[in-house]
């Protein structure tokens, strides 16, 4: 009979999870404060959309609220009543603005409505008529060509003596198309469009800056900067070492550990025929997980630009993931570490402090954003103040 490890009684969920992901909020918050330090003159907020980068918005809010964040960035409304709770004195900015029907929602929790588009900005008017002064921030578009009012409207409407006087934004915002590339000519071109919108609202605060952007110095640092990945220790900028300390440490439990012989091939599509006699261990973590197929180490198309797929980390070790990633299983290669170094019931790290998130990001051809947020809703989390 296997030598199997039985959890005792009083062991809790994360102990015994097959997929749990630990948060250092210690960590977290020395990156925002390193993120309000390089800031400079510029307040520093916290960006926590996406469930904070899929570590938790309300224990990741509560830490950063508590460190001394006072202003913070959602995508969703839903967001927002969450973290609200957990910072009840900070302006929460949502992202995606207002639509019919959450009106109620954003005033009952002080929410603060970012105006990306004609047509919110239409319903906004429409509100403030019915509701009275309220705050918005207006976020215009400078090159992204993804979400804000095109620059010369938020000009003109700054200058719209017929505008409600109700209409009082309180921030005036834009964000950096490549602001991860600091030689790239398109930052300061943003910058010098930006400076045309801050001029005609002078005395709102401007913010420009997510965490790339920062690094890129003090010209682009206005009132607020929004760091986001950085503070969960994901890579800003590409090419420079990272300076911010890993927060997520993500690992699976190891099912099985089984020997296969030399000729035998490991997963779907029979894309790994192994050379040798080897080992190979179960983990429970798949793509259905966020344990993205694309770090397969054989079998998928990135793999005939990238030959090097994912890996592991256990018993002191990088280990090779083998063959395809499955929905809810990844077979990694153990056979060079000691014969019993793994069993059954240990616990392999994904990524974390001994596999570095964008270095895993950068196997599966993505980003870390893309890894962190991914990680699904199966895993455990559990949160450590480890100084």
């Amino acid at each position: 009979m296997t030598d199997f490890p039985i959890p005792s009684d009083d062991d809790d969920l994360f102990t015994s999870a097959g997929l749990r992901l630990t948060v250092d909020l210690s960590a977290l918050t020395e990156n925002w404060r390193d993120m309000a330090r390089r800031s400079g003159a510029a307040r520093a907020a916290a960006v926590v959309k996406a469930d904070a980068y899929g570590t938790g918005i309300e224990d990741v809010g509560e830490a950063l609220y508590l460190a001394g964040a006072r202003d913070f960035f959602v995508a969703t409304v839903d967001e927002g009543v969450t973290l609200r709770l957990y910072a009840p004195e900070a302006r929460i900015f949502v992202l995606s603005g207002i639509w019919p029907g959450t009106e109620r929602r954003f005033f009952d929790n002080d929410l603060v409505p970012v105006i990306s588009s004609d047509e919110q900005f239409a319903f906004w008017m429409a509100v403030l008529a019915d509701y009275g002064d309220y705050p918005c921030a207006l976020h215009v578009d400078t090159g992204f060509n993804r979400l804000g009012l095109h620059i010369d409207d938020a000009i003109a409407l700054a200058d719209d003596v017929s505008r409600p006087a109700s209409f009082a934004p309180v921030l005036v915002m834009s964000h950096l198309a490549c602001g991860d590339d600091p030689t790239h000519a398109m930052n300061r071109q943003q910058l010098e469009s930006f400076r045309k919108v801050t001029a005609v609202y002078e005395g709102i605060d401007s913010s420009l800056a997510a965490s790339a952007g920062i690094f890129l110095g003090d010209d682009y640092h206005f009132d607020l900067t929004r760091p986001g990945i950085a503070l969960y220790g994901g890579e800003a900028v590409s090419g420079m070492a990272n300076p911010m300390r890993p927060v997520a440490t993500a690992e699976a439990r190891i099912i099985q550990v089984r020997t296969v012989e030399a000729g035998e091939t490991v997963s779907y599509g029979r894309a790994l025929q192994l050379c040798r006699r080897s080992r190979l261990a179960i983990a429970s973590a798949g793509y259905a997980d966020g344990y993205m197929r694309s770090l397969s180490s054989a079998g998928v198309p990135l793999r005939q630009a990238l030959p090097q797929g994912g890996q592991g980390f256990i018993a002191g070790h990088k280990v090779p993931v083998a063959g395809r990633i499955t929905m809810d299983l990844t077979i990694f290669d153990i056979t060079d570490l000691p014969e019993n170094a793994v069993r059954a019931g240990d616990y392999i790290e994904l990524f974390g402090t001994n596999m570095p998130l964008d270095d895993v990001a950068r196997a599966a051809g993505t980003i870390g954003y893309e890894i962190l947020t991914s990680m699904g809703l199966r895993h455990e989390r559990r949160y450590v103040a480890e100084e």
